[in-house]
């Protein structure tokens, strides 16, 4: 038989920090999505780089971000977001930023 969960407050309370940063990082923690996951959406894994999902698809198009078909979904494999990111920074020259 399972307990009844605690209240938020009473969590809160217990670990001794304010029930709203409790709230606050508990919203955070949902909203950045499963880790676990091995293949991500379009809009997943541009939310992850930071860019929008119409600049993904032209970055899938173009084959510098690998992607899967799966049936008729469109899938970017999550191990290719961070390859993906790790060229771009090779190829950028911060001398010339400067």
């Amino acid at each position: 038989m399972s307990q009844p969960a605690l209240p938020i407050s009473q969590i809160a309370q217990l670990l001794d920090v304010p029930e709203d940063a409790l709230r606050a990082l508990m919203a955070e923690r949902r909203s950045a999505g499963d880790a676990t996951l091995v293949a991500l959406t379009v809009a997943e894994a541009a939310r992850r780089i930071g860019i929008g999902r119409t600049k993904l698809y032209e970055y899938v198009s173009s084959g510098e971000i690998a992607s899967v078909k799966i049936g008729s979904l469109r899938r970017i494999p999550a191990e290719a977001v961070g390859e993906f990111l790790a060229r771009r920074f090779r190829a950028s020259d911060f001398d010339a930023a400067a």
